[in-house]
């Protein structure tokens, strides 16, 4: 089975409380009252494109400024890079000793296990460390201690297109694979290009891998963190994509191993791909592209999935600089509820805290992204907590597409191979 990454019952995850919202503009009560001036440095990544005026520099420079009129002895100094460079970019600063106070990207966990980040007990105190979602609180603690404090998150659904389903004769979502399979043959019989859009090419493989052996009850690792690609559920996942979707062409005429997310969800908007898995951000895409969108559960295997994919960003503090005071106080005002929801707006993301999912509840707006909101909870999450998941990852992408070519046992057992000695190595 798929370990659940959840926060531990009676341990103080860290969480940024409800309090945050009436917090005052200095921030955090751990934080004593600083007698020096200190610039921080911040490092955070892009979520949007510089070139249609949506980058979040504009962002992070509104947050600095307010909170340095406020704190006027801490400077906030904020550079913020594109996602194919920000990871590289602070990994590059750690090693030559010049370590960002705060960073906001991809991963942590290499970090805590060097003792390089400040824990959430040492920025936060324990009165503001009740308010995270419990699964994403788990997924950012290392042996019970939170060093990767979520940003922002997203789950992932069914996406399907009505018009299509209607133009084929097809009258309700697919509740599992016999119903994904009967519809997709429909489809293709109809003169749909791409009746499943399967991406399982580099861009975004484990994400479409780990949703399908989700259905089977599988998953990447064990209640106890071990490695589990080659499992008997895994097997059987690959397997049943291999037999019913890829060798039937029921895909689209381009190769699943070396499809990316970007052209199936294209395709999608499009109008050219029926049936995807897709995250919150595309819903709002694909209406304001005019296509008329069915969101569901995932279909598993028997049955709708109980479980889904569930992803984060994260938010972590490094104490090279001995800035802890400065940092807590920078962090607590980053997370107010004001502030933190109107990035999750601006992007069409989903919130980390329960003040910030009840905001969004609230919304009118937001009514389309609470189906997305509900499944957080229970959501299943890489293991990222694991030093070694970042280099299994990167094989995963290169390797697991191959699964629906060849013997489905033999590229899984490779990948466990490769990850058990990762694991050893870390």
């Amino acid at each position: 089975m798929q370990r659940r990454l959840r926060r531990p019952v009676g341990l103080a995850a860290a969480g940024l409380a409800s309090v945050l919202a009436a917090a005052t503009l200095g921030g955090c009560g751990a934080s004593s009252p600083l007698h020096h001036d200190v610039t921080l440095h911040m490092i955070a990544a892009d979520y949007g494109d510089p070139k249609t005026g949506n980058s979040s520099t504009a962002y992070w420079n509104d947050i600095a400024r307010s909170f340095e009129a406020a704190n006027p002895r801490i400077k906030v100094d904020v550079q913020v890079v594109d996602w194919t460079h920000v990871d590289d970019k602070v990994a590059a600063l750690v090693k030559a000793g010049k370590a960002p106070d705060i960073a906001q990207i991809g991963s942590y966990a290499a970090y805590a296990a060097k003792g390089e980040l400040y824990s959430a007990d040492d920025l936060f105190p324990v009165s503001e460390q009740a308010d995270f979602i419990p699964s994403l609180a788990a997924a950012g603690s290392v042996d019970r201690v939170e060093y990767g404090i979520p940003w922002v998150s997203s789950s992932r659904m069914f996406f399907y297109n009505k018009k299509l389903f209607r133009q084929a004769g097809i009258t309700r979502a697919p509740r599992n694979w016999t119903d994904l399979k009967a519809d997709a043959v429909k489809l293709k019989e109809n003169g749909v290009p791409m009746p499943y859009g399967l991406p399982l090419g580099p861009e975004e493989a484990p994400a479409e891998a780990l949703m399908w052996v989700l259905g089977t009850a599988g998953g990447f690792t064990d209640n106890g963190g071990n490695y589990t690609f080659d499992s008997p559920a895994n097997v059987d996942a690959f397997t049943w994509l291999k037999t019913n979707l890829v060798d039937t062409g029921l895909t689209g005429g381009g190769d699943p191993a070396t499809t990316d997310r970007q052209t199936v969800f294209d395709a999608f908007l499009a109008g050219k791909a029926a049936m995807i898995n897709g995250h919150p951000t595309l819903l709002d895409q694909a209406e304001k592209a005019g296509i008329q969108v069915g969101v569901t559960a995932l279909p598993g295997r028997a049955g709708p999935s109980s479980d889904t994919l569930g992803v984060a960003d994260w938010m972590m503090a490094f104490k090279q600089n001995g800035n802890q005071d400065a940092d807590g106080k920078f962090l607590a005002y980053v997370y107010q509820e004001k502030n933190s929801v109107r990035f999750l707006d601006q992007y069409g993301l989903l919130p980390v805290t329960t003040t910030a999912s009840q905001a969004m509840r609230k919304n009118p707006k937001d009514r389309d992204l609470v189906q997305f909101l509900d499944l957080l909870p229970d959501a299943v999450f890489y293991p990222v907590n694991k030093t070694s998941w970042g280099p299994v990852s990167d094989e995963v992408k290169k390797r697991i597409g191959q699964a629906v070519h060849g013997d489905p046992k033999q590229i899984l057992s490779g990948l466990q191979r490769y990850a058990q000695s990762a694991d050893v190595g870390k």
